[in-house]
């Protein structure tokens, strides 16, 4: 009797808390709404299973202890590894044409980082919380998970939880939450825009693109080089058309294992000691402010814009400015095509500032670690 009730004691029913199992209820939501609404399943989840694993009490399977877990964080978060990995995997999955053939709307996926930095700002003079954690809360604006872990990892990791959670979160919800943004801020004749055909990229343009940019980017913001350049190497792969087997590995199983691999090690990162605080429900507050003030930088910056053009933009195309790539250009396609009964459809123009703002948001973090880290 006395052994098995040393058993109990030392099992983890016997040590499990209010908290551990607040997470368990959390991580099902988050498995729940991945595979009933299909929010961003690769993810969350990896990080729903991961939440469940850290919150098992002494069985050491949070990122935060000993184990394997910890293992893979340590050893692909902390150093730096596996974002840029799948920065290279997704490399492989972009096409910049749509950038290429219209170079304009660069500029519209540089100011919808807007959010970024006017949640970055209020987070450290308002809410007081310090430089490093005010940029991983404002690089969440970017819609970007895995830059949201890169910076996160190396200014807040004790908030990597909840900044992660809340970026992939709302990349989720794009559909719901861009939608109302655009109803306010554009009027049915700038709905009703039907931007020409793009200019031709020759497959010169399309090879040369990817050197370029990742060396101008990586000289003007070193600390961007490690996304950008694998971001760019990846496209590259894609690109010259010599390289088959290594594009199909990098944009396909290699992809596949390390999202498996970040997933688990980032949801591992919210036991409840550190996700069940007041700066988690601060943080996906601040989040949803970051990605709408995000969304309506590039709406406005297209607006002013045409101020100066002759061929004028739709400005709906700047919404698809955060990374969400390309469910934010999909998102503008369908909302802009129902407001004009199918007539105009910018799912090509809204893919250029989509894709420019991957490199916006790498950009951005760069800028907050030279400043900051």
């Amino acid at each position: 009797m006395e052994t098995a009730l040393e058993l109990l004691r030392q099992s983890g029913i016997a040590n499990l808390s209010i908290g551990n199992l607040v997470m368990f209820v959390v991580a099902g939501v988050l498995i729940f709404l991945a595979i009933t609404k299909e929010y961003e399943p690769l993810l969350l989840i990896p990080i729903g299973f991961g939440a469940i694993l850290a919150n098992l009490p002494l069985a050491q399977m949070g990122s935060y202890g000993e184990g394997i877990i910890a293992l893979i964080y340590e050893g692909g978060i902390r150093t730096e590894l596996l974002p840029p990995l799948i920065f290279l995997g997704v490399g492989v999955l972009t096409d910049f044409r749509p950038l290429l053939g219209r170079p304009l709307t660069f500029v519209l996926g540089a100011s919808a980082q807007l959010g970024i930095f006017v949640a970055a700002l209020g987070a450290g003079y308002l809410l007081n919380f310090t430089p490093g954690e005010a940029a991983s809360i404002g690089i969440i604006g970017g819609a970007d998970g895995p830059t949201s872990i890169f910076l996160t990892a190396q200014l807040a990791p004790h908030l990597l939880g909840a900044v992660a959670v809340a970026a992939y979160s709302y990349m989720s919800l794009v559909p719901i939450i861009q939608p109302p943004i655009l109803r306010l801020l554009t009027t049915q004749r700038e709905r009703e825009i039907d931007m020409p055909q793009a200019i031709p990229v020759s497959k010169t343009a399309a090879i040369l693109f990817p050197i370029v940019t990742g060396v101008l980017a990586s000289l003007a913001v070193p600390s961007s080089a490690p996304l950008i350049g694998m971001l760019m190497f990846g496209n590259l792969l894609r690109e010259c058309g010599v390289t088959e087997r290594l594009r199909k590995t990098a944009g396909g199983s290699m992809i596949d294992i390390v999202t498996i691999f970040l997933g688990i090690a980032v949801g591992a990162t919210m036991d409840a000691e550190h996700f069940l605080t007041f700066r988690t429900i601060q943080i996906l507050i601040l989040g949803a402010i970051a990605f709408s003030f995000s969304t309506a930088g590039g709406i406005v910056f297209a607006k002013i814009l045409n101020m100066f053009l002759t061929n004028k933009i739709n400005p709906c195309i700047g919404a698809a400015g955060v990374s969400a790539v390309p469910m934010a250009a999909r998102v503008v396609q369908r909302f802009v095509s129902d407001k004009t009964d199918g007539r105009v459809n910018p799912l090509m123009p809204a893919m250029g500032p989509n894709v420019a703002g991957v490199i916006g948001s790498a950009v951005a973090a760069g800028v907050f670690l030279t400043l900051i880290g």
